[in-house]
Formats: C-alpha cells, sequence, structure tokens
C-alpha cells in the first residue's frame, strides 16, 4: 500500500467536492462576506472622513485660539505701555512741583534770614545809639579830662555783652 499514490477516483471527486463547495460558498456566503468587507470599509472610510473634519475644526479653533493669545498679548502690551508713559508723566509732575516748592521754601528762608538780619542790625543801630546818648548824657553832666574820659569809656566798655 502506497499511501502517497495518487488515485484518480478519488482525485476526481475530491476536485468535484471542492467544486460543489465553492458554488454553494459562492452562492451563499461569498455575498454576506463582500456585505460585511464592505460595511466595514465604509465604517472605516466613515471614521476617516470624521477624523478629518475633526481635526480640521480643532485646527481652526487652535489658529482661533492663537491668534486671541496674540491679540491678548499685544494689549497687555500696549496698557503697560500706557502705564509707565503714565507713570513717567506723574513722575515729572511730582519732581516738579518738588522743585517749585524747594525754590519757595528756599526764597522764603532767604527773606527770613533777611528780614532777621535787617532787624538785628536795627536793633545794634538802637543800641548804640541809646549807648551814645547815654553817653553823650554823662559825659555833658560831667567835665571831661582826660583820665575822666578814659574811666568812662573802660566803664562802657564793661557793662557791654561779651557775645
Amino acid at each position: 500500500m502506497d499511501v502517497l499514490a495518487v488515485k484518480p477516483g478519488l482525485f476526481f471527486w475530491t476536485i468535484i467536492n471542492f467544486l460543489v463547495l465553492a458554488i454553494i460558498m459562492g452562492k451563499f456566503f461569498l455575498p454576506i462576506i463582500l456585505k460585511a468587507v464592505k460595511d466595514r470599509e465604509e465604517s472605516i472610510q466613515k471614521s476617516i472622513d470624521e477624523s478629518i473634519e475633526k481635526n480640521n475644526l480643532s485646527q481652526s479653533k487652535l489658529e482661533e485660539a492663537t491668534a486671541k493669545f496674540a491679540d491678548a498679548q499685544h494689549q497687555v502690551a500696549q496698557i503697560i505701555a500706557k502705564g509707565k508713559e503714565q507713570a513717567e508723566t506723574v513722575k515729572a509732575t511730582v519732581v516738579a512741583e518738588a522743585e517749585a516748592q524747594k525754590k519757595s521754601m528756599i526764597e522764603q528762608a532767604n527773606r527770613e534770614i533777611e528780614r532777621s538780619k535787617e532787624k538785628a542790625i536795627l536793633e545794634l543801630r538802637l543800641e548804640v545809639a541809646s549807648l551814645v546818648v547815654e553817653a553823650t548824657e554823662k559825659i555833658l553832666s560831667q567835665k571831661l579830662d582826660k583820665d575822666t574820659h578814659f574811666k568812662l569809656v573802660e566803664n562802657y566798655i564793661e557793662k557791654l555783652p561779651r557775645n
């Protein structure tokens, strides 16, 4: 018995069985399989189309958000620049006011010093005049000789404050 030997009868019936099975499969199962493959293909294509649509929508939203972010950055930069400008203006105003106030205070102090000086000079003149009047009264009431005159001057010098 030869196991590997080809028997023509078995070969014929195997081919017939295969063809019958292929025809039955082609008639009944092939349309179902093809329909399932086509449905799967359509489902995959639909998923791809939806993904592309969602990707396009995401891209447009990303571009919109990027544009809004850039606009917000621009507005922030403008606000900061405006704030700096206002701060410089306020600073210049405050410096100018302080400078004017300083000049006013210096002028007022100089005027006060001048008044005090004039008052001191006036008081000094009045004091000198008073001393001259007193000295004149004493001189006129006494006879003037050299020793009396010297003692009188010495006496008045000692009475003067030592400032």
